[in-house]
């Protein structure tokens, strides 16, 4: 698709799950020729991972929570961050405004709509999230990473486009590798993750419930997992007791390759998890995160667990029994493990950030592309299946 070179910002929230697909959208279009700005918050411009090409602007965002008293100040900010937007947008002249949720997305989008500048959001989660559900009536597009989205209205489906998350380089390239080699006599190889700094309860449940596990099977673990600092001599006398081998660190450089390697991951249901796990194709044991907002992360479950790909287990019962439980159901036997593999490999949407860039580009040039719309007989979006007898030839390797 060849377009002139445009502009384009991207606002999003300070954090990494508003960010990151931000990122590589931003690198995207700048290798299609295109210029972007970003505009964030004070968190979000520093948050690693910033692409040297791109520029943060950083504008007053506001919080609105429950107490009416702080309404008033977060209504200001919103206002101000308005205004230094729409200064933005006069020099910058951008084709589109792209949202990507968080508080810090509002000001850009309230600006640019009433610029009438065309405006596109993207939702990470399975629920939309406050800020793209405010704002859901007034842009021309609604980005989505599933196939069902909660707390979309029925008069807005129309603006729907199926793309799926952006996912880093280094994980999309392992898509087409094979399942790691899992005999009836070989390693079987777990990764546990709960976010940045790891979660607690994985701590407190996961060594013990691997320990649960029948001997044949505990006998050939090799456990690799992030855990919170003040956790670690804990977490590694437990696994010492149980005689299980494990490497534990508070943070992996190399997550890509412990991905690559691993047989089983148990963690969060965040968004950038999901797609990881559906690029690659990984089983998992999946524990929402009980305070996520509107309960994000359970519904972030629904597609994986519906294909086979994974098992969830809310919080409150999550324990050493339910997880050895949910683990013999998936690792019983080395075929059952290398199926519920390929199930999650389906569910993956490995074009997201190219399905993207092609939805953004269609404004301020050609009329609103309608290739990548939700409904017809592809409700994975047109160009992530994949291609005629990859499939065949995925399910072949394992």
């Amino acid at each position: 698709m060849t377009t002139a070179n445009r502009h384009y910002v991207l606002a999003a929230g300070g954090t990494g799950g508003h960010l990151l697909p931000a990122f590589a959208l931003a690198t995207e279009l700048e290798r299609r020729g295109h210029h972007v700005a970003l505009i964030t918050d004070e968190r979000g411009a520093e948050i690693p991972g910033k692409p040297d090409f791109l520029p943060a602007h950083v504008l007053p965002a506001g919080r609105f929570r429950k107490n009416p008293l702080h309404w008033f100040k977060g209504l200001s900010a919103v206002l101000e961050g308005r205004r230094m937007a729409m200064r933005l947008f006069e020099s910058f002249q951008p084709s589109a405004v792209v949202g990507f949720g968080g508080y810090p997305s509002l000001p850009a989008l309230l600006g640019a709509t009433s610029a009438d500048i065309p405006c596109v959001i993207h939702e990470q989660n399975a629920v939309l999230g406050r800020v793209n559900r405010l704002l859901s009536g007034r842009v021309q597009a609604i980005a989505t990473a599933y196939p069902d989205i909660e707390r979309l209205k029925p008069r807005h489906q129309e603006k729907v486009h199926l793309v799926g998350n952006p996912v880093r380089a280094g994980v999309l390239t392992l898509r087409d590798e094979p399942f790691p080699a899992f005999g009836e006599d070989g390693v079987l190889r777990v990764l546990v993750t709960g976010g940045s700094q790891g979660a607690r309860i994985l701590s407190e449940v996961v060594p013990d419930g691997l320990a649960m596990l029948p001997p044949a099977l505990r006998q050939r673990l090799q456990v690799t997992q992030q855990c919170r600092p003040e956790d670690l001599d804990a977490v590694r006398a437990r696994y010492r007791n149980h005689q299980i081998p494990a490497e534990l660190a508070t943070y992996f450089e190399d997550m890509a390759a412990r991905l690559a390697d691993a047989h089983l991951f148990i963690g969060r249901a965040g968004a950038s998890t999901i797609a990881e796990l559906t690029a690659v194709g990984r089983p998992a044991i999946l524990i929402p995160l009980p305070i996520a907002t509107d309960d994000h992360q359970a519904a972030n479950t629904r597609e994986m667990v519906k294909a086979g790909g994974a098992r969830m287990i809310r919080q409150e019962r999550f324990t050493g029994k339910e997880l050895a439980k949910q683990i013999m159901a998936l690792a019983d036997d080395p075929q059952g493990l290398a199926n519920a593999a390929h199930a999650a490999w389906n569910c993956g949407r490995p074009k997201a950030v190219q399905d993207l860039a092609d939805l953004v580009e269609s404004f301020g040039g050609a009329d609103l592309m309608d290739v990548i719309r939700v409904g017809g007989n592809n409700e994975r979006g047109a160009s992530q299946g994949a291609p005629a007898g990859q499939g065949a030839a995925r399910e072949a390797s394992k």
